[in-house]
């Protein structure tokens, strides 16, 4: 069936509750001719409900994360991990860090709110805010290793004793019972617990006392310092940790958006629109319902998530919009710091060990939502069909990137047909071909990648890098630039977006390379395919894969798992920190790598389809010689050897494997399985004088390579050129 194009320019700001569940919602049954973007600096969200459970040691981490990688690879949106700051409502588009702006038609927010506190003096220095997660709980693990080792006092002090700050005290109460010097002080500048009925606040007070926790009332802190908080009346309160805690604070940038706002929050109607941009709609606690004002509170996000995503489709489709009409009142659910919770609604309270088991499961079936995602059913073959036809097209999706190369047998098979020329000093068969013209050396390669991520600057980027791997393999210097691009099929503003996103990130990289980008060709077809053609200059000496010595050592700039990792997030079986870290490796430079090692190197390639075996064995066929390689040595990216231990692969990796029937000797195990994984923007593999290895590797470490020295070169007699142990 033919792919229908896009039209319109859906963008979800924020991964909050609201938006999550509108993901799942659309991915069951997307729009036709909507293209969903969703926008968060973050690759995972949190469940906020869950926090105390977390601080307190009941939950692991990634039990209150919703994956937003593989979320929003299951409801078919492309994910930008950006952070917005801001938004032009006349062009409309959102302004990102460090990136293009993205253009939308219509635009969503649910970027929650923060409780960091700016303008207290040392806040940003010395503490941390209770939102968003992230930074809190990776201040949290530090100080618990940090009061565990002794080298910090486990003195905490929260500022801010709504419900919030609250559950946060009793529950590291719990966490540190076994420091008898724990001190934990509730620092509150008006009344403690105010939007809970008196029964209910007088129970937690109660306990608070019980549990050893201070509570200062009627204070405000003047400043914060590294081991203190110093309130406006002089006294001092010891903190190792200082958290903030104190209500909730509108995103700064909102207030310079132009949209209509209500004490910083977004004012929306019944619909859930500004009330001032009808095409610009806010949920969760960054909106403000004008018609219904609410405390904030994650139960409306929940509730407003089947409203919201029936008024984005009307939006886009011309539909008519409902109502959103939230409850008077909702239950409240306190964790008490152990596993027991305190209930409150309509003023009446309830407390106990059973309330805890009934919190806990609304929180994991809510969160079973997003951590067991269902497989989307493959399309039915028809019947009948060509002989072949199910086996060529395998079980499982054709990858992207280099794990969609043609294999290496196939392709050796076809160069061998290809001749040179009089100005060719070396045709195929290396990772560039070399081109005498005038007296000068030039170097000129093509690589083109099938995308791994739908968003068009990063795939730009990991596209130019990747192919500028084969003019730093060489040691030569990058020097001009064609882009050849596929796009998919869409409206002539979509095209017009895309293009804008995808010369953005081509530019940013071959420019710091020293290739301008010079011209180049589009089409439209599929899917998007982004390919580069560079040009270098050569010095007299050009590093081949023939070069390499016996006695040499093998240096690896860069890990190795990329196929596996994108492999796994096309299935949504990654986890979205390592997906994250790969796509920053991803377009990682080479090129000082390459100025290190080019000058003492004896041959030199760039790992990238045929996996780091077969690009080795390249090598060693050039070089006539053989290899040992240390496995535990060999750099793997993180989650890859998990993911291969569990028979995750990328659609090429079979060919790379046969390629090297009788080439190789290696265990039968995960790691070893990953030297056939086919590697986008890979690094470069090196054949150096094992006298100058160590210095070398040196050099790369202190310009951030996380670079290895994985093996070494001898002779070839019989048997496997590669042996892996």
């Amino acid at each position: 069936m033919e792919t229908l194009p896009f039209t319109r320019d859906l963008v979800f700001v924020g991964g909050g509750h609201a938006h999550a569940l509108a993901l799942l919602k659309w991915a069951m049954d997307p729009l036709p001719g909507a293209r969903l973007t969703l926008i968060d600096p973050n690759p995972t969200a949190p469940y906020t409900g869950m926090l105390p459970g977390h601080i307190a040691g009941h939950y692991k981490r990634e039990a209150l994360e919703m994956n937003l990688v593989a979320l929003a690879r299951h409801a078919g949106a492309r994910l930008i991990l950006g952070r917005a700051e801001g938004i032009d409502l006349q062009a409309q588009k959102v302004i990102l860090k460090s990136r293009p702006p993205v253009a939308y038609d219509v635009l969503s927010l649910d970027i929650g709110i923060t409780s960091d506190l700016p303008d207290l003096p040392g806040f940003t220095e010395h503490a941390t805010a209770a939102k968003p997660l992230g930074q809190f709980a990776e201040s949290w693990a530090e100080f618990l290793r940090d009061i565990e080792a002794g080298t910090r006092a486990p003195h905490i002090a929260i500022i801010g004793a709504g419900v919030a700050g609250v559950e946060l005290a009793l529950a590291m109460a719990h966490r540190l019972a076994h420091f008898p010097a724990r001190q934990i002080t509730l620092i509150e500048r008006d009344t403690p617990l105010p939007n809970l009925g008196h029964a209910a606040r007088q129970r937690l007070l109660s306990l608070l006392t019980r549990q050893g926790v201070e509570l200062i009332p009627h204070a405000k802190p003047a400043r914060i310092e590294a081991q203190c908080v110093t309130l406006t009346d002089g006294r001092q309160i010891a903190a190792g940790l200082t958290l903030g805690a104190a209500g909730s604070r509108p995103q700064p940038w909102l207030q310079d958006s132009g949209l209509h706002l209500t004490e910083g929050f977004v004012t929306v109607d019944a619909t859930l629109r500004s009330t001032s941009h009808p095409e610009v709609f806010a949920v969760g606690d960054c909106a403000h319902m004008q018609h219904a004002p609410r405390p904030k509170a994650g139960v409306f996000a929940v509730r407003q998530a089947p409203i919201l995503t029936h008024n984005l489709r009307a939006a886009l489709s011309g539909g008519s919009m409902r109502r959103y009409q939230p409850q008077r009142d909702y239950l409240k659910l306190v964790s008490l710091g152990g596993k027991s919770a305190l209930a409150d609604k309509w003023g009446l309270p309830l407390s106990g060990r059973w309330l805890w088991r009934i919190k806990d499961g609304i929180d994991a079936k809510f969160m079973r939502k997003f951590h067991e995602l269902p497989q989307m059913p493959r399309p039915q073959l028809p019947q009948p069909h060509a002989l072949d036809l199910p086996e060529t097209i395998g079980d499982k999706p054709m990858c992207g990137g280099c794990g969609a190369k043609v294999g290496p047998n196939l392709l050796r098979q076809t160069l061998t047909t290809l001749g040179g020329g009089d100005n060719v000093v070396l045709g195929a068969g290396d990772d560039a071909a070399i081109l005498q013209t005038g007296g000068v050396q030039q170097v000129i390669a093509t690589d083109h990648l099938r995308a791994v991520s739908e968003d068009a600057f990063l795939m730009a980027k990991i596209a130019a890098t990747h192919a500028l791997g084969d003019i730093w393999a060489m040691g030569a210097t990058p020097q001009a630039a064609l882009a050849s691009l596929v796009l998919p099929r869409q409206s002539e503003a979509l095209q017009a977006r895309q293009l804008t996103e995808i010369m953005a990130g081509l530019t940013e990289i071959l420019t710091a390379a020293g290739a301008p980008l010079v011209g180049g060709h589009t089409t439209l077809g599929a899917e998007l395919t982004i390919g580069v053609t560079l040009t270098g200059l050569a010095p007299d000496r050009i590093l081949t894969k023939a070069g390499a010595q016996a006695g040499d050592a093998l240096i690896l700039t860069k890990p190795i798992g990329s196929g596996t990792l994108l492999a796994a997030e096309m299935g949504k079986a990654a986890e979205g920190r390592a997906i994250a870290a790969l796509w920053q490796a991803l377009t990682r430079s080479q090129a000082e790598a390459a100025n290190i090692l080019a000058p003492h190197a004896h041959a030199m390639t760039d790992v990238t389809g045929f996996g780091l075996a077969g690009h080795l064995d390249e090598m060693l066929r050039a070089s006539q010689l053989a290899a040992t390689l240390s496995l535990s040595a060999v750099p793997l990216f993180t989650g890859a050897e998990d993911l291969a231990a569990n028979g995750t692969a990328s659609t090429i990796a079979p060919a790379n494997r046969a390629a090297l029937i009788g080439r190789i000797s290696a265990p039968a195990n995960a790691r070893a399985a990953l030297l056939f994984d086919p590697q986008t923007a890979g690094g470069l593999l090196a054949a150096v004088p094992q006298a100058q290895a160590e210095a070398l590797l040196t050099k790369l470490h202190a310009a951030h390579y996380p670079a290895a020295i994985i093996g070494s070169l001898h002779a070839h007699t019989k048997g496997p050129a590669i042996t892996a142990s």
